[in-house]
Protein backbone atom coordinates (compact mmCIF):
# COMPACT_ATOMS: atom_id res chain seq x y z
CA UNK A 1 0.00 0.00 0.00
CA UNK A 2 1.38 3.38 -1.06
CA UNK A 3 -0.76 6.50 -1.08
CA UNK A 4 -1.31 9.41 -3.49
CA UNK A 5 -3.70 12.37 -3.68
CA UNK A 6 -6.04 12.15 -6.63
CA UNK A 7 -9.55 13.48 -6.09
CA UNK A 8 -10.33 16.93 -7.42
CA UNK A 9 -11.66 18.34 -4.15
CA UNK A 10 -9.87 16.85 -1.17
CA UNK A 11 -9.75 13.09 -1.63
CA UNK A 12 -6.56 11.44 -0.44
CA UNK A 13 -6.90 7.69 -0.88
CA UNK A 14 -4.85 4.56 -0.60
CA UNK A 15 -6.88 3.61 -3.64
CA UNK A 16 -4.31 4.93 -6.10
CA UNK A 17 -0.84 4.72 -4.74
CA UNK A 18 1.40 1.70 -5.32
CA UNK A 19 2.62 2.73 -8.75
CA UNK A 20 2.73 6.45 -8.04
CA UNK A 21 0.00 6.62 -10.71
CA UNK A 22 2.00 7.96 -13.62
CA UNK A 23 -0.29 9.89 -16.01
CA UNK A 24 1.35 8.45 -19.15
CA UNK A 25 0.04 5.53 -21.16
CA UNK A 26 3.39 4.24 -22.43
CA UNK A 27 5.40 1.91 -20.18
CA UNK A 28 8.90 3.09 -19.38
CA UNK A 29 11.99 1.84 -21.14
CA UNK A 30 13.18 -1.05 -19.03
CA UNK A 31 16.81 -1.43 -18.07
CA UNK A 32 19.06 -4.37 -17.38
CA UNK A 33 18.66 -3.60 -13.66
CA UNK A 34 14.88 -4.04 -14.04
CA UNK A 35 15.43 -7.46 -15.57
CA UNK A 36 17.86 -8.43 -12.81
CA UNK A 37 15.16 -7.53 -10.29
CA UNK A 38 12.13 -8.97 -12.05
CA UNK A 39 13.14 -11.98 -14.12
CA UNK A 40 13.13 -15.52 -12.81
CA UNK A 41 16.39 -16.75 -14.35
CA UNK A 42 17.81 -20.26 -13.79
CA UNK A 43 20.00 -18.74 -11.07
CA UNK A 44 16.79 -18.07 -9.13
CA UNK A 45 14.55 -20.97 -10.11
CA UNK A 46 17.25 -23.51 -9.23
CA UNK A 47 16.52 -23.11 -5.49
CA UNK A 48 13.53 -22.66 -3.21
CA UNK A 49 14.02 -20.72 0.02
CA UNK A 50 12.71 -22.66 3.03
CA UNK A 51 13.91 -20.55 5.97
CA UNK A 52 15.57 -17.23 6.81
CA UNK A 53 17.29 -16.28 10.04
CA UNK A 54 17.88 -12.54 9.96
CA UNK A 55 20.23 -11.68 12.82
CA UNK A 56 21.13 -7.97 12.81
CA UNK A 57 22.03 -5.04 15.03
CA UNK A 58 20.21 -1.79 14.31
CA UNK A 59 21.93 1.38 15.50
CA UNK A 60 19.46 4.31 15.40
CA UNK A 61 22.17 6.80 16.32
CA UNK A 62 24.36 5.87 13.35
CA UNK A 63 21.44 4.81 11.11
CA UNK A 64 23.25 1.56 10.37
CA UNK A 65 22.52 -2.15 10.17
CA UNK A 66 25.07 -4.90 10.66
CA UNK A 67 24.81 -8.65 11.02
CA UNK A 68 23.95 -11.59 8.79
CA UNK A 69 21.13 -13.46 7.14
CA UNK A 70 21.22 -17.23 7.01
CA UNK A 71 19.37 -18.52 3.95
CA UNK A 72 18.28 -22.15 3.98
CA UNK A 73 17.11 -23.54 0.65
CA UNK A 74 16.11 -26.70 -1.15
CA UNK A 75 17.75 -27.36 -4.51
CA UNK A 76 15.15 -27.62 -7.28
CA UNK A 77 17.71 -28.58 -9.93
CA UNK A 78 21.40 -29.43 -9.93
CA UNK A 79 23.41 -26.20 -9.76
CA UNK A 80 26.61 -24.65 -8.45
CA UNK A 81 25.73 -20.93 -8.65
CA UNK A 82 22.76 -18.87 -7.50
CA UNK A 83 21.51 -15.31 -7.27
CA UNK A 84 20.47 -13.41 -4.17
CA UNK A 85 19.91 -9.66 -3.92
CA UNK A 86 21.10 -6.74 -1.80
CA UNK A 87 21.13 -2.99 -2.38
CA UNK A 88 24.44 -1.54 -3.48
CA UNK A 89 24.50 0.73 -0.43
CA UNK A 90 24.93 -2.34 1.80
CA UNK A 91 28.37 -3.95 1.87
CA UNK A 92 28.76 -7.72 1.99
CA UNK A 93 31.60 -8.75 4.28
CA UNK A 94 31.52 -12.49 3.62
CA UNK A 95 29.31 -15.30 2.38
CA UNK A 96 29.87 -18.70 3.95
CA UNK A 97 28.49 -22.23 3.77
CA UNK A 98 29.34 -25.00 6.22
CA UNK A 99 32.32 -23.01 7.43
CA UNK A 100 33.67 -22.34 3.93
CA UNK A 101 34.00 -18.86 2.52
CA UNK A 102 32.28 -18.57 -0.86
CA UNK A 103 33.20 -16.43 -3.84
CA UNK A 104 30.60 -13.93 -5.01
CA UNK A 105 30.19 -11.18 -7.57
CA UNK A 106 27.93 -8.15 -7.44
CA UNK A 107 26.03 -6.75 -10.44
CA UNK A 108 23.66 -3.87 -9.65
CA UNK A 109 21.52 -5.32 -6.84
CA UNK A 110 22.16 -8.92 -7.90
CA UNK A 111 24.69 -11.00 -5.98
CA UNK A 112 25.97 -14.12 -7.76
CA UNK A 113 27.25 -16.73 -5.30
CA UNK A 114 29.63 -19.50 -6.35
CA UNK A 115 28.92 -22.54 -4.17
CA UNK A 116 32.18 -24.34 -5.00
CA UNK A 117 30.39 -27.63 -5.73
CA UNK A 118 27.36 -28.92 -7.55
CA UNK A 119 24.30 -29.07 -5.33
CA UNK A 120 22.02 -31.99 -6.15
CA UNK A 121 18.31 -31.49 -6.69
CA UNK A 122 16.42 -32.16 -3.46
CA UNK A 123 19.33 -31.26 -1.21
CA UNK A 124 18.85 -28.86 1.71
CA UNK A 125 21.67 -26.38 2.13
CA UNK A 126 22.24 -22.93 3.60
CA UNK A 127 24.45 -19.92 3.12
CA UNK A 128 25.12 -17.09 5.58
CA UNK A 129 25.53 -13.56 4.25
CA UNK A 130 27.36 -11.16 6.59
CA UNK A 131 26.82 -7.51 5.72
CA UNK A 132 26.60 -3.96 7.04
CA UNK A 133 25.91 -0.41 5.96
CA UNK A 134 23.53 2.51 5.96
CA UNK A 135 20.34 1.40 4.22
CA UNK A 136 18.42 3.73 1.95
CA UNK A 137 16.35 6.16 3.98
CA UNK A 138 12.69 6.59 3.08
CA UNK A 139 12.23 10.31 2.55
CA UNK A 140 8.46 10.17 1.98
CA UNK A 141 7.29 6.92 3.55
CA UNK A 142 5.38 4.91 2.62
CA UNK A 143 5.60 6.35 -0.92
CA UNK A 144 9.37 5.85 -0.95
CA UNK A 145 11.06 2.68 0.24
CA UNK A 146 13.67 2.34 2.93
CA UNK A 147 14.29 2.69 6.65
CA UNK A 148 12.51 5.43 8.57
CA UNK A 149 14.68 7.04 11.25
CA UNK A 150 12.58 9.39 13.35
CA UNK A 151 12.05 10.41 16.96
CA UNK A 152 8.96 10.34 19.13
CA UNK A 153 7.69 13.43 20.96
CA UNK A 154 10.19 12.86 23.77
CA UNK A 155 13.17 12.53 21.45
CA UNK A 156 13.46 8.73 21.60
CA UNK A 157 14.44 6.87 18.41
CA UNK A 158 11.47 5.58 16.42
CA UNK A 159 12.47 3.30 13.55
CA UNK A 160 10.31 1.55 10.94
CA UNK A 161 10.46 0.03 7.46
CA UNK A 162 8.49 0.52 4.22
CA UNK A 163 9.84 -1.29 1.15
CA UNK A 164 6.89 -2.51 -0.94
CA UNK A 165 7.85 -2.27 -4.60
CA UNK A 166 11.37 -1.06 -3.83
CA UNK A 167 12.34 -4.35 -2.25
CA UNK A 168 13.42 -5.81 1.06
CA UNK A 169 16.92 -6.02 -0.40
CA UNK A 170 17.20 -2.34 0.58
CA UNK A 171 18.01 -3.52 4.11
CA UNK A 172 18.62 -7.29 4.16
CA UNK A 173 19.97 -9.87 1.69
CA UNK A 174 17.39 -12.28 0.31
CA UNK A 175 15.96 -13.82 -2.82
CA UNK A 176 14.18 -10.67 -3.98
CA UNK A 177 11.25 -12.07 -5.93
CA UNK A 178 7.67 -12.41 -4.79
CA UNK A 179 7.42 -15.94 -6.18
CA UNK A 180 9.49 -17.42 -3.35
CA UNK A 181 8.48 -17.19 0.29
CA UNK A 182 10.25 -19.01 3.13
CA UNK A 183 8.15 -21.53 5.02
CA UNK A 184 9.14 -19.78 8.26
CA UNK A 185 11.57 -17.17 9.53
CA UNK A 186 13.39 -16.09 12.68
CA UNK A 187 14.17 -12.42 13.21
CA UNK A 188 16.80 -11.57 15.81
CA UNK A 189 16.89 -7.79 16.06
CA UNK A 190 19.39 -6.23 18.49
CA UNK A 191 18.59 -2.68 19.60
CA UNK A 192 19.62 -0.35 22.46
CA UNK A 193 18.27 -1.73 25.72
CA UNK A 194 16.28 1.47 26.34
CA UNK A 195 14.13 0.55 23.33
CA UNK A 196 12.06 -2.39 22.17
CA UNK A 197 11.61 -4.01 18.78
CA UNK A 198 8.33 -5.39 17.45
CA UNK A 199 8.45 -7.61 14.38
CA UNK A 200 6.26 -10.17 12.65
CA UNK A 201 5.12 -13.35 14.35
CA UNK A 202 5.56 -14.29 18.02
CA UNK A 203 8.11 -12.96 20.46
CA UNK A 204 10.19 -15.91 21.62
CA UNK A 205 12.57 -14.16 23.97
CA UNK A 206 14.51 -11.03 24.77
CA UNK A 207 18.19 -11.45 25.59
CA UNK A 208 20.48 -8.79 27.07
CA UNK A 209 23.78 -8.59 25.22
CA UNK A 210 26.96 -6.64 25.92
CA UNK A 211 27.31 -2.89 26.27
CA UNK A 212 23.66 -1.91 26.71
CA UNK A 213 21.97 -3.79 23.87
CA UNK A 214 19.07 -6.28 23.83
CA UNK A 215 18.20 -8.89 21.20
CA UNK A 216 14.52 -9.45 20.38
CA UNK A 217 13.77 -12.83 18.78
CA UNK A 218 10.53 -13.00 16.77
CA UNK A 219 9.50 -16.22 15.02
CA UNK A 220 7.21 -16.29 11.99
CA UNK A 221 5.59 -19.68 11.58
CA UNK A 222 3.92 -19.09 8.19
CA UNK A 223 5.26 -18.30 4.72
CA UNK A 224 5.97 -14.57 4.43
CA UNK A 225 6.82 -12.32 1.52
CA UNK A 226 10.04 -10.34 1.77
CA UNK A 227 8.46 -6.88 1.71
CA UNK A 228 6.24 -7.85 4.63
CA UNK A 229 9.21 -8.51 6.90
CA UNK A 230 9.44 -5.61 9.32
CA UNK A 231 10.93 -4.09 12.42
CA UNK A 232 9.52 -1.39 14.68
CA UNK A 233 11.97 0.10 17.16
CA UNK A 234 10.91 2.57 19.80
CA UNK A 235 9.51 3.13 23.27
CA UNK A 236 6.06 1.60 22.93
CA UNK A 237 3.22 1.07 25.36
CA UNK A 238 1.60 -2.35 24.97
CA UNK A 239 -1.90 -3.64 25.62
CA UNK A 240 -3.70 -6.71 24.40
CA UNK A 241 -7.06 -8.29 23.72
CA UNK A 242 -8.49 -11.48 22.20
CA UNK A 243 -10.90 -12.24 19.40
CA UNK A 244 -12.84 -15.50 19.37
CA UNK A 245 -13.74 -16.84 15.94
CA UNK A 246 -17.04 -18.43 15.02
CA UNK A 247 -15.56 -21.89 15.56
CA UNK A 248 -14.14 -20.99 18.97
CA UNK A 249 -10.49 -20.31 18.11
CA UNK A 250 -8.89 -17.54 20.14
CA UNK A 251 -6.83 -14.99 18.26
CA UNK A 252 -4.46 -12.81 20.25
CA UNK A 253 -4.60 -9.09 19.49
CA UNK A 254 -1.55 -7.08 20.53
CA UNK A 255 -1.22 -3.34 20.23
CA UNK A 256 1.99 -1.30 20.46
CA UNK A 257 1.52 2.47 20.55
CA UNK A 258 3.21 5.66 21.64
CA UNK A 259 2.57 6.00 25.40
CA UNK A 260 0.87 9.38 25.05
CA UNK A 261 -1.63 7.81 22.61
CA UNK A 262 -2.55 4.87 24.83
CA UNK A 263 -6.08 6.05 25.69
CA UNK A 264 -6.82 6.98 22.08
CA UNK A 265 -5.57 3.60 20.92
CA UNK A 266 -7.71 1.69 23.43
CA UNK A 267 -10.78 3.41 21.99
CA UNK A 268 -9.87 3.37 18.28
CA UNK A 269 -8.70 -0.21 18.20
CA UNK A 270 -12.11 -1.41 19.39
CA UNK A 271 -12.85 -1.41 15.67
CA UNK A 272 -10.76 -4.55 15.26
CA UNK A 273 -13.47 -6.84 16.63
CA UNK A 274 -16.25 -5.93 14.17
CA UNK A 275 -13.71 -5.88 11.37
CA UNK A 276 -12.55 -9.40 12.20
CA UNK A 277 -16.15 -10.62 12.34
CA UNK A 278 -16.89 -9.26 8.89
CA UNK A 279 -13.61 -10.48 7.39
CA UNK A 280 -14.17 -13.96 8.77
CA UNK A 281 -17.66 -14.02 7.30
CA UNK A 282 -16.47 -12.75 3.93
CA UNK A 283 -13.20 -14.62 3.41
CA UNK A 284 -12.74 -17.16 6.18
CA UNK A 285 -10.77 -17.04 9.40
CA UNK A 286 -7.81 -14.74 9.92
CA UNK A 287 -4.98 -16.55 8.11
CA UNK A 288 -2.22 -16.25 10.73
CA UNK A 289 -3.73 -17.47 14.00
CA UNK A 290 -0.49 -19.03 15.28
CA UNK A 291 1.35 -15.74 14.85
CA UNK A 292 -1.43 -13.52 16.17
CA UNK A 293 -2.51 -10.07 15.02
CA UNK A 294 -0.73 -6.83 15.88
CA UNK A 295 -1.26 -3.15 15.25
CA UNK A 296 1.89 -1.09 15.73
CA UNK A 297 1.84 2.69 15.71
CA UNK A 298 4.11 4.09 13.03
CA UNK A 299 5.31 7.53 12.03
CA UNK A 300 4.08 6.95 8.46
CA UNK A 301 0.57 6.26 7.19
CA UNK A 302 0.57 2.49 7.35
CA UNK A 303 1.64 -0.81 5.76
CA UNK A 304 0.31 -4.35 5.68
CA UNK A 305 3.25 -6.11 7.32
CA UNK A 306 2.09 -9.66 7.99
CA UNK A 307 0.80 -10.14 11.54
CA UNK A 308 2.39 -6.76 12.42
CA UNK A 309 0.30 -4.12 10.66
CA UNK A 310 1.82 -0.62 10.75
CA UNK A 311 -0.74 1.98 11.82
CA UNK A 312 -0.32 5.73 11.31
CA UNK A 313 -3.79 7.19 10.81
CA UNK A 314 -3.69 9.41 13.88
CA UNK A 315 -6.53 7.56 15.66
CA UNK A 316 -9.08 9.12 13.33
CA UNK A 317 -11.77 7.65 11.12
CA UNK A 318 -11.65 7.87 7.36
CA UNK A 319 -8.21 8.43 5.95
CA UNK A 320 -7.05 11.22 8.27
CA UNK A 321 -10.64 12.52 8.62
CA UNK A 322 -11.27 12.35 4.86
CA UNK A 323 -13.17 9.97 2.63
CA UNK A 324 -14.64 9.84 -0.85
CA UNK A 325 -17.96 8.70 0.67
CA UNK A 326 -19.71 9.89 3.82
CA UNK A 327 -19.93 6.36 5.21
CA UNK A 328 -16.12 6.21 5.04
CA UNK A 329 -15.98 8.48 8.09
CA UNK A 330 -17.58 5.74 10.20
CA UNK A 331 -14.45 3.57 10.34
CA UNK A 332 -10.66 3.82 10.40
CA UNK A 333 -9.50 3.37 6.83
CA UNK A 334 -5.96 2.27 7.67
CA UNK A 335 -7.00 -0.40 10.17
CA UNK A 336 -9.39 -1.85 7.60
CA UNK A 337 -7.39 -1.55 4.40
CA UNK A 338 -4.09 -2.75 5.78
CA UNK A 339 -5.72 -5.60 7.69
CA UNK A 340 -7.54 -6.67 4.51
CA UNK A 341 -4.10 -7.45 3.12
CA UNK A 342 -3.68 -10.21 5.67
CA UNK A 343 -5.98 -12.12 3.34
CA UNK A 344 -5.30 -10.38 0.03
CA UNK A 345 -1.55 -9.98 -0.33
CA UNK A 346 -0.13 -11.76 2.70
CA UNK A 347 -1.92 -15.10 2.54
CA UNK A 348 -2.69 -14.99 -1.19
CA UNK A 349 0.32 -13.26 -2.78
CA UNK A 350 0.99 -12.32 -6.39
CA UNK A 351 3.86 -14.24 -7.94
CA UNK A 352 5.04 -11.24 -9.96
CA UNK A 353 4.68 -7.59 -8.99
CA UNK A 354 2.83 -7.11 -12.30
CA UNK A 355 -0.08 -8.84 -10.58
CA UNK A 356 0.02 -6.61 -7.51
CA UNK A 357 -3.64 -5.89 -8.33
CA UNK A 358 -4.44 -9.20 -6.61
CA UNK A 359 -3.41 -7.48 -3.38
CA UNK A 360 -4.79 -4.03 -4.03
CA UNK A 361 -7.97 -4.57 -6.06
CA UNK A 362 -9.28 -7.17 -3.64
CA UNK A 363 -7.96 -5.12 -0.71
CA UNK A 364 -9.79 -2.00 -1.87
CA UNK A 365 -12.92 -4.01 -2.70
CA UNK A 366 -12.84 -5.34 0.86
CA UNK A 367 -13.54 -1.81 2.08
CA UNK A 368 -16.88 -1.76 0.26
CA UNK A 369 -17.73 -5.27 1.45
CA UNK A 370 -17.00 -4.21 5.01
CA UNK A 371 -19.30 -1.21 4.62
CA UNK A 372 -21.97 -3.55 3.27
CA UNK A 373 -21.41 -5.97 6.15
CA UNK A 374 -21.85 -3.21 8.73
CA UNK A 375 -24.31 -0.78 7.14
CA UNK A 376 -26.05 -2.57 4.27
CA UNK A 377 -25.75 -3.07 0.53
CA UNK A 378 -26.85 0.45 -0.44
CA UNK A 379 -24.12 1.95 1.72
CA UNK A 380 -21.62 -0.40 0.07
CA UNK A 381 -22.73 0.74 -3.39
CA UNK A 382 -22.44 4.39 -2.32
CA UNK A 383 -18.92 3.73 -1.13
CA UNK A 384 -17.97 2.06 -4.42
CA UNK A 385 -19.53 4.81 -6.52
CA UNK A 386 -17.61 7.43 -4.58
CA UNK A 387 -14.35 5.91 -5.82
CA UNK A 388 -14.97 6.62 -9.46
CA UNK A 389 -13.67 10.22 -9.71
CA UNK A 390 -10.23 8.97 -8.67
CA UNK A 391 -9.94 6.50 -11.57
CA UNK A 392 -7.41 7.64 -14.18
CA UNK A 393 -7.65 4.91 -16.83
CA UNK A 394 -4.05 5.79 -17.66
CA UNK A 395 -2.47 2.35 -17.82
CA UNK A 396 -3.70 -1.24 -17.49
CA UNK A 397 -4.24 -2.63 -14.00
CA UNK A 398 -1.96 -5.56 -14.84
CA UNK A 399 1.65 -4.44 -15.16
CA UNK A 400 4.57 -5.77 -17.19
CA UNK A 401 5.92 -9.17 -16.20
CA UNK A 402 9.55 -10.03 -15.43
CA UNK A 403 10.77 -6.44 -14.93
CA UNK A 404 9.44 -5.61 -11.45
CA UNK A 405 6.78 -3.27 -12.88
CA UNK A 406 3.33 -3.04 -11.33
CA UNK A 407 0.24 -1.83 -13.13
CA UNK A 408 -1.54 1.49 -12.80
CA UNK A 409 -2.57 2.87 -9.44
CA UNK A 410 -6.07 2.22 -10.81
CA UNK A 411 -5.59 -1.25 -9.32
CA UNK A 412 -7.15 0.31 -6.20
CA UNK A 413 -10.28 2.24 -7.11
CA UNK A 414 -10.86 0.82 -10.58
CA UNK A 415 -9.96 -2.66 -9.42
CA UNK A 416 -12.49 -2.41 -6.60
CA UNK A 417 -15.37 -1.25 -8.80
CA UNK A 418 -14.47 -3.81 -11.47
CA UNK A 419 -14.75 -6.61 -8.92
CA UNK A 420 -18.09 -5.14 -7.86
CA UNK A 421 -19.10 -5.16 -11.53
CA UNK A 422 -18.15 -8.82 -11.85
CA UNK A 423 -20.29 -9.59 -8.81
CA UNK A 424 -23.24 -7.95 -10.59
CA UNK A 425 -22.56 -9.95 -13.74
CA UNK A 426 -22.37 -13.24 -11.82
CA UNK A 427 -25.72 -12.23 -10.28
CA UNK A 428 -25.56 -14.89 -7.59
CA UNK A 429 -24.26 -13.66 -4.24
CA UNK A 430 -24.08 -17.12 -2.71
CA UNK A 431 -21.78 -18.18 -5.53
CA UNK A 432 -19.84 -14.90 -5.51
CA UNK A 433 -18.93 -15.05 -1.85
CA UNK A 434 -18.18 -18.76 -2.15
CA UNK A 435 -15.68 -17.79 -4.85
CA UNK A 436 -14.00 -15.22 -2.60
CA UNK A 437 -13.74 -17.73 0.24
CA UNK A 438 -12.64 -20.38 -2.23
CA UNK A 439 -9.75 -18.27 -3.52
CA UNK A 440 -8.57 -17.82 0.05
CA UNK A 441 -8.81 -21.53 0.79
CA UNK A 442 -7.39 -22.81 -2.48
CA UNK A 443 -4.43 -20.43 -2.65
CA UNK A 444 -3.71 -19.86 1.04
CA UNK A 445 -0.01 -19.22 1.80
CA UNK A 446 0.83 -19.40 -1.90
CA UNK A 447 2.00 -17.08 -4.64
CA UNK A 448 -0.35 -16.92 -7.62
CA UNK A 449 -0.78 -15.37 -11.05
CA UNK A 450 -3.63 -13.46 -12.64
CA UNK A 451 -4.34 -16.47 -14.83
CA UNK A 452 -4.82 -18.69 -11.78
CA UNK A 453 -7.32 -16.24 -10.26
CA UNK A 454 -9.14 -15.75 -13.55
CA UNK A 455 -9.19 -19.49 -14.21
CA UNK A 456 -10.59 -20.19 -10.76
CA UNK A 457 -13.43 -17.70 -11.27
CA UNK A 458 -14.23 -19.17 -14.70
CA UNK A 459 -14.22 -22.68 -13.27
CA UNK A 460 -16.49 -21.86 -10.32
CA UNK A 461 -19.00 -19.87 -12.37
CA UNK A 462 -18.99 -22.25 -15.31
CA UNK A 463 -18.61 -19.22 -17.61
CA UNK A 464 -15.77 -17.85 -19.69
CA UNK A 465 -15.09 -14.31 -18.46
CA UNK A 466 -11.87 -13.94 -20.46
CA UNK A 467 -13.41 -11.04 -22.38
CA UNK A 468 -14.18 -9.30 -19.06
CA UNK A 469 -10.69 -9.77 -17.62
CA UNK A 470 -9.04 -8.64 -20.86
CA UNK A 471 -11.10 -5.46 -21.06
CA UNK A 472 -10.92 -4.35 -17.46
CA UNK A 473 -7.48 -5.57 -16.39
CA UNK A 474 -5.42 -5.44 -19.59
CA UNK A 475 -7.00 -2.42 -21.30
CA UNK A 476 -7.47 1.16 -20.17
CA UNK A 477 -10.73 2.42 -21.68
CA UNK A 478 -14.15 1.93 -20.10
CA UNK A 479 -16.57 -0.10 -22.24
CA UNK A 480 -19.30 2.08 -23.69
CA UNK A 481 -22.88 0.90 -23.82
CA UNK A 482 -24.61 2.63 -26.71
CA UNK A 483 -28.38 2.75 -26.42
CA UNK A 484 -30.67 4.24 -29.04
CA UNK A 485 -34.29 4.68 -27.94
CA UNK A 486 -37.11 5.28 -30.39
CA UNK A 487 -40.36 6.52 -28.87
CA UNK A 488 -43.31 5.63 -31.11
CA UNK A 489 -46.26 7.14 -29.29
CA UNK A 490 -46.67 5.00 -26.17
CA UNK A 491 -44.39 2.28 -27.50
CA UNK A 492 -40.62 2.15 -26.97
CA UNK A 493 -38.10 0.36 -29.16
CA UNK A 494 -34.45 -0.04 -28.20
CA UNK A 495 -31.21 -0.68 -30.10
CA UNK A 496 -27.98 -1.33 -28.19
CA UNK A 497 -24.40 -2.53 -28.53
CA UNK A 498 -20.99 -2.45 -26.82
CA UNK A 499 -18.07 -0.37 -28.00
CA UNK A 500 -14.96 -1.76 -26.31
CA UNK A 501 -11.28 -2.40 -26.94
CA UNK A 502 -11.79 -6.13 -26.44
CA UNK A 503 -13.27 -7.33 -29.71
CA UNK A 504 -15.59 -9.97 -28.29
CA UNK A 505 -16.73 -7.98 -25.24
CA UNK A 506 -20.21 -9.27 -24.40
CA UNK A 507 -20.94 -8.43 -20.77
CA UNK A 508 -24.58 -8.62 -19.73
CA UNK A 509 -25.85 -5.49 -18.04
CA UNK A 510 -29.02 -4.46 -16.26
CA UNK A 511 -31.31 -1.80 -17.69
CA UNK A 512 -34.93 -0.81 -17.20
CA UNK A 513 -36.83 -3.17 -19.49
CA UNK A 514 -40.26 -2.35 -18.06
CA UNK A 515 -41.59 0.31 -15.73
CA UNK A 516 -39.73 0.02 -12.38
CA UNK A 517 -38.10 -3.25 -13.45
CA UNK A 518 -34.37 -3.76 -14.00
CA UNK A 519 -33.41 -6.79 -16.02
CA UNK A 520 -30.46 -8.08 -18.01
CA UNK A 521 -29.84 -7.38 -21.64
CA UNK A 522 -26.99 -9.10 -23.47
CA UNK A 523 -25.22 -6.63 -25.76
CA UNK A 524 -22.40 -7.57 -28.12
CA UNK A 525 -20.41 -5.51 -30.60
CA UNK A 526 -23.30 -5.84 -33.06
CA UNK A 527 -26.49 -3.79 -32.86
CA UNK A 528 -29.40 -5.65 -31.30
CA UNK A 529 -33.02 -4.60 -30.97
CA UNK A 530 -35.73 -5.04 -28.33
CA UNK A 531 -39.33 -3.90 -28.07
CA UNK A 532 -39.95 -2.54 -24.57
CA UNK A 533 -43.66 -2.17 -25.25
CA UNK A 534 -45.75 0.47 -23.46
CA UNK A 535 -43.01 2.50 -21.79
CA UNK A 536 -41.61 6.02 -21.93
CA UNK A 537 -37.98 6.76 -22.73
CA UNK A 538 -37.68 8.90 -19.60
CA UNK A 539 -38.12 5.76 -17.50
CA UNK A 540 -35.13 3.97 -18.99
CA UNK A 541 -32.05 3.85 -16.86
CA UNK A 542 -28.92 1.72 -16.69
CA UNK A 543 -27.68 0.20 -13.41
CA UNK A 544 -24.56 2.36 -13.47
CA UNK A 545 -23.83 2.00 -9.76
CA UNK A 546 -23.57 -1.76 -10.16
CA UNK A 547 -21.68 -1.78 -13.48
CA UNK A 548 -18.55 0.24 -14.27
CA UNK A 549 -19.36 1.39 -17.80
CA UNK A 550 -19.88 4.51 -19.86
CA UNK A 551 -23.44 4.98 -21.11
CA UNK A 552 -24.17 6.71 -24.40
CA UNK A 553 -27.96 7.02 -24.54
CA UNK A 554 -30.02 9.01 -26.99
CA UNK A 555 -33.73 9.19 -27.81
CA UNK A 556 -35.57 9.75 -31.07
CA UNK A 557 -39.29 10.59 -30.99
CA UNK A 558 -41.43 9.56 -33.95
CA UNK A 559 -45.08 9.31 -34.88
CA UNK A 560 -46.21 5.68 -34.78
CA UNK A 561 -47.31 5.63 -38.40
CA UNK A 562 -44.02 6.95 -39.80
CA UNK A 563 -41.71 4.27 -41.22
Amino acid sequence: MKIQTLLLLFFVSVATDVCRSQPHRQPPIFTRADTLRGLLTPLRTCFDVTYYHLDIKVDPGQKTISGKNTIQFRAVTNFDRLQIDLAQSMEITEITSEGRSLRFKRDETAVYVELGEEISAGSIREIAVAYHGQPQEATRPPWDGGLIWREDEKGNPWVAVTVQGDGAMLWWPNKEHQSDEPDSMLMSITVPDTLMNVSNGRLRRTTPVADGWTRWDWFISYPINNYNVTLNIGKFAHFDDVYVSADGDTLTLDYYVMPHNLDKAREQFKQVHPMMRCMEKLFGKYPFYRDGYKLIESSHNGMEHQSAVAYGNGYRNGYRFQSFAKIGLEFDFIILHESAHEWWGNSVTSKDIADMWIHESFGAYTEALYVECRWGIEAGLDYQFGRRPSILNNRPIIGVYDVNYAGSGDMYSKGAVVLGTLRSVVNNDSLWFAILRGIQKTFAYQTVTAEQIFGYINQRTGQDFTYFFDQYFRRTSVPELQIRLTQLGEQLKVRYRWVAETVNFRMPVKVTTARDKLDFIFPTAEWQELDFGAMHADNVRVAEREFYIDVNLSTNFRFPDVD
